[in-house]
């Protein structure tokens, strides 16, 4: 297995942080972290699942990764900083029933079921996904665009940015209960952003349901973006008119900035940015600006200093 270097895990002070708090946790949650660190949990290792008829690479070629990679090798700070850990830990997260509540600077709003959105017609899309941490997947989702969603409840002229809440249930996300970070979890774009056709709202992967520790049961996608946009668990989007405050840009700014496109050439403490980490794959690979979909976005930022407006 190839070793992982702990300055791909997190932050130093976010890192010091978590040893703070796991020093100091109740043990019932250090026992559960440390219990499902040691279990394993999805499909088996190999090649595509039998029950996935979608593509297998993406549009540059590149193969899908495994799905027991993409489901055992999770962030997802709510339920623990070990990303082996997520799986166990998430899999009685109750996700039904579930609404998303649309709301704010809109004509139309509405709140959603999850079996309402069915409506949009679920598409599978392979996406790049980039951490922050450099390293990468290449991951089927099945979901669809954000601007559908946003048309049917008509976003006013004085919608600027479009703001995302995620579930708040420190019952049954175990980090919920500390100050770790800021919860909820909280993610913004502006509204141009949003609108763009590769913005997914995704709800599932290989062609099935979205699994619980992969964001379930509806996340958002922001393919040229790092991972750390596409928030998880949504449950409520709200159209608004100024930026609004995201969690890991309040937690640690000059790491984590509102806008966070994938950029080679801006490191982000303690990593740089260049090269990338393939789960799965042996070796690193260069890292492309927009995570290589500038053709569809480049044209957002026309004017801006990628280098400050990071």
């Amino acid at each position: 297995m190839e070793k992982i270097d702990p300055s791909e895990i997190t932050p130093k002070r976010l890192y010091l942080s978590r040893r703070q708090f796991i020093g100091t946790a109740g043990a019932t949650i250090v026992g559960a972290l440390v219990l499902a660190a040691c279990q394993g949990q999805g499909a088996p290792a190999g090649t595509v699942p039998p029950f996935y008829t979608g593509p297998t690479t993406d549009e540059l070629g590149d193969p899908l990764t495994l799905l027991d990679d993409i489901t055992n090798y999770n962030n997802y700070y709510e339920f623990s900083t070990s990303k082996t850990a997520v799986a166990d830990l998430a899999a009685n997260f109750p996700t039904s029933p579930w609404s998303i509540e649309v709301s704010g600077l809109v004509s139309k709003p509405h709140t959603y079921t999850i079996d309402d959105l069915q409506k949009f017609f679920p598409e599978t899309r392979v996406y790049r996904l980039r951490c922050v941490e450099a390293w990468s997947m290449v991951i089927p989702w099945m979901g669809f665009p954000l601007n559908r969603l946003l048309e049917e409840v008509q976003p006013t002229s004085q919608a600027r940015f479009v703001k995302f809440t995620a579930i708040y249930d420190p019952k049954d996300m175990p980090l919920q209960s500390s100050n770790f970070l800021p919860w909820p979890y909280h993610e913004g774009l502006r509204l141009d952003e949003a609108m763009n056709d590769l913005t997914l709202l995704a709800t599932g992967m290989y062609g099935e349901t979205l699994p619980k520790q992969d964001g379930a049961p509806l996340r958002l996608v922001v393919p040229w973006k790092y991972g750390y946009k596409s928030i998880k668990a949504i449950e409520k989007i709200e159209l608004v008119d100024s930026q609004p405050a995201t969690l890991w840009d309040t937690a640690e700014p000059t790491v984590y900035g509102f806008y966070s496109n994938v950029n080679p050439n801006v490191s982000r403490t303690p990593w740089s940015q260049a090269t990338e980490r393939r789960i799965g794959e042996v070796g690193r690979i260069n890292t492309m600006l927009f995570n290589g979909y500038g053709k569809e976005v480049a044209s957002l930022y026309t004017g801006m200093d990628l280098s400050k407006n990071f």
